[in-house]
């Protein structure tokens, strides 16, 4: 099948390779920053999917741009911007966890995405259209039709494999977080016994909390946030109830005082008739 003028398996190669690419940028970053290997990403084997997704999103979407280098930068950013945040979201409303969270970086959306992320996505979209699209469809073409075939079936069993492994392991978090959250109601209780398990159940699970150090579970925060609109709710009901309540006792004293002033004057005139 061709699109765009192009072959869905050469597609399919270029998912890859650039999922493998972003794979790679990820494990380098946490080298730098934390001086050990970590296998990033949802996925077991070495590849991010959200990086494979916004290179072919940058490949179908930005093609007429490309005579425009400023625009292309702009629209790169704008497509994987998008992608990063409805990602997060997505993932947060399926399997009740936050996976990622900028919320204490600067010029962030919600905590899903952030200016010092998104400026990158601009450059990797030029990098993308300019050079290495160009070099790698090119390399991918020349393949003879029978290695083409191998190469795309092989790699797409292997990933497949690797997607039902992989959604498996995310979603028994979500189930744990799930079932966990019944007894628990503190996000720092519910997210660390939910680790905790995590650590016991195989390596696997293990692999995915330490790809995700961070992971928060969402479920605990959306229940506190209820119970805390239920309490101000209450404390609001009560508090009329209080000034009704005040109101009315004012009301019967004023009631009272005025009831007392018509008896005597009442009386007054009766003692002055007689």
């Amino acid at each position: 099948m061709i699109i765009f003028g192009i072959d869905i398996r050469i597609y399919f190669l270029l998912f890859l390779a650039y999922s493998f690419f972003g794979w790679l940028i990820e494990v380098i970053g946490k080298l730098i920053t934390m001086k050990k290997f970590i296998n990033r990403g949802f996925l077991i084997g070495p590849y991010c999917p959200i990086y494979g997704t916004g290179a072919i999103l940058i490949t179908f979407l930005l093609k007429k741009y490309v005579d425009d280098p400023i625009t292309l930068f702009i629209m790169a950013i704008l497509v994987c911007g998008i992608l990063e945040y409805f990602t997060s979201y997505f993932m947060e409303k399926f399997f009740h966890a936050r996976w990622w969270d900028y919320s204490r970086r600067r010029f962030n959306i919600n905590g899903r995405v952030c200016l010092n992320t998104i400026i990158p996505f601009g450059l990797l979209g030029m990098f993308i259209m300019y050079v290495s699209n160009p070099f790698l469809i090119s390399k991918l073409e020349a393949l003879p039709e029978v290695y083409l075939n191998i190469l795309a079936g092989i790699l797409l069993m292997l990933y497949v494999i690797d997607y039902i492994v992989s959604t498996n392991v995310i979603r028994y978090v979500g189930k744990t977080t799930k079932e966990i959250g019944k007894d628990l109601d503190n996000t720092e209780e519910i997210t660390s016994k939910v680790k905790e398990i995590l650590i016991g159940k195989s390596k696997y699970h293990r692999r995915l909390l330490k790809a995700y150090p961070t992971i928060q579970s969402i479920k605990v925060r959306i229940k506190e946030k209820h119970e805390k609109i239920k309490k101000q709710v209450k404390n609001q009901k009560d508090e009329i109830k209080e000034n009704i309540k005040i109101k009315k006792e004012k009301l019967k004293g004023k009631m009272s005082q005025k009831g007392r002033g018509i008896l005597t004057h009442i009386l007054g005139v009766f003692y002055e008739n007689f």
